[in-house]
């Protein structure tokens, strides 16, 4: 398992740093500031990592950057169960609370032991997470744990197989969606933005 801080401090240096400039100034999002315990219990409760606003609107966001040692790979991920966790009410894990709007996912042009490199994004991804669920509870994309390492088109190439994956440590599972397939799929629909994967 990763070290917990030194990924927190890489995902808030790449938000503040990178991230603003490169990604949600362009959308004209400007992010609202939180009282600490009010960012920390969305966080926890339904995966809301930064709130934004653009013309009166909220736009709610979860947020995941890697290394640049990530580049070849095109799916993001997200967090699927805790099976060994002693807290109950923490099994059930990002997948099943996360009620932010997009999900944005950045692959860096450094490494975290090099943060001070960090100053841009090689690829990223902005996925509009309520059309992705939409398409996950229409049974368009399934999970399965199927031992493979990717996602692939299924029944004619109608919908997206994706594998549900274990870290070597035990502490979680976790689902890999590819967006390469997701544009094959369905266009730019569930893509707001997007850089390197297409």
């Amino acid at each position: 398992m990763g070290n917990y801080n030194q990924d927190r401090q890489f995902s808030d240096y790449i938000h503040k740093n990178v991230a603003i400039a490169k990604i949600y100034d362009a959308l004209g999002w400007h992010e609202l500031p939180l009282e600490a315990s009010l960012a920390k219990k969305i966080d926890i409760d339904v995966g809301i990592d930064y709130v934004f606003v653009k013309r009166r609107y909220l736009i709610t966001v979860q947020e995941r950057y890697r290394e640049i040692k990530y580049q070849n790979f095109s799916d993001f991920t997200i967090r699927y169960r805790r099976d060994n966790n002693i807290h109950k009410e923490r099994v059930e894990s990002e997948y099943y609370k996360l009620k932010a709007d997009y999900f944005t996912y950045g692959i860096t042009n450094c490494t975290k032991a090099n943060i001070a490199d960090c100053t841009d994004f090689v690829k990223f991804a902005l996925i509009d997470l309520k059309k992705l669920y939409q398409k996950i509870d229409s049974d368009l994309i399934i999970f399965r744990d199927n031992k493979q390492n990717y996602c692939k088109l299924i029944d004619g190439n109608t919908r997206m197989e994706c594998p549900i994956k274990y870290n070597k440590d035990g502490s979680s599972s976790f689902i890999p969606i590819d967006i390469v397939l997701l544009s094959k799929l369905w266009g730019n629909d569930l893509l707001i933005a997007q850089k390197g994967f297409l």
